[in-house]
């Protein structure tokens, strides 16, 4: 069983390595992101240093990829292909982004239900900005009770109390911009529109 593992163990550091500088990061920048010290990655991805759950879970949330594109046979030389959704509080989560730190994108499925749920805000470190591609989106921010349409927008503190779901039991998605460290998605000023062009969507703010 052992010569059967181990060259699949032997593969975990160069995978490490490569997605490593796939995303920019220093071993410095790595360690600051999973708290484990520069000298056991460096020896992890040199092979030095046996690959153990432990040491791969933070690594596995930092890169955005499954425990098992770190311990397995790579399907494609870019993880981020095979990305997984993800379902939270009977929401689904489709992430579109795959890369260490910053914003991250998702695409955030609200799924039908016979009567509209009751709001159950919750607060956690971030900064949040939402965009309605389909169906009638509520969204509950401190004390304001928004109702988004196709085509709207909102972005808010996410350490406000906060709450998203449908406001008339029919499935709604949306685009979702999210910065864990407060990170806000920069938006540049159009020049003077010009005759006959759209102009743009009207923005709600939830602040």
């Amino acid at each position: 069983m052992a010569d059967e593992t181990e060259p699949v163990l032997a593969a975990v550091g160069p995978r490490l390595r490569a997605l490593r500088k796939r995303r920019g990061l220093t071993l410095a920048d790595l360690s600051t992101e999973t708290g484990t010290s520069e000298s056991t990655l460096s020896r992890l991805e040199s092979g030095d240093r046996r690959p153990t759950l432990e040491l791969l879970l933070p690594l596995a949330r930092v890169y955005g990829v499954p425990l098992d594109d770190l311990v397995g046979a790579p399907r494609t030389g870019d993880p981020r292909i095979h990305l997984r959704p993800i379902h939270r509080h009977g929401m689904t989560f489709i992430p579109l982004t795959s890369r260490a730190g910053g914003v991250q994108a998702f695409k955030m499925l609200i799924p039908s239900r016979r009567e509209p749920a009751e709001p159950t805000p919750q607060t956690h470190g971030g900064y949040e900005w939402v965009y309605v591609l389909d169906g009638r989106l509520r969204l509950v921010v401190g004390d304001r009770d928004l109702v988004l349409a196709a085509g709207e927008a909102a972005e808010f503190d996410t350490a406000l109390p906060h709450w998203l779901g449908s406001s008339d039991g029919r499935a709604v998605e949306t685009l979702v911009l999210f910065g864990p460290q407060g990170e806000r998605a920069h938006v540049r000023a159009r020049t003077a529109r010009q005759p006959g062009a759209v102009p743009q969507s009207q923005v709600h703010s939830g602040r």
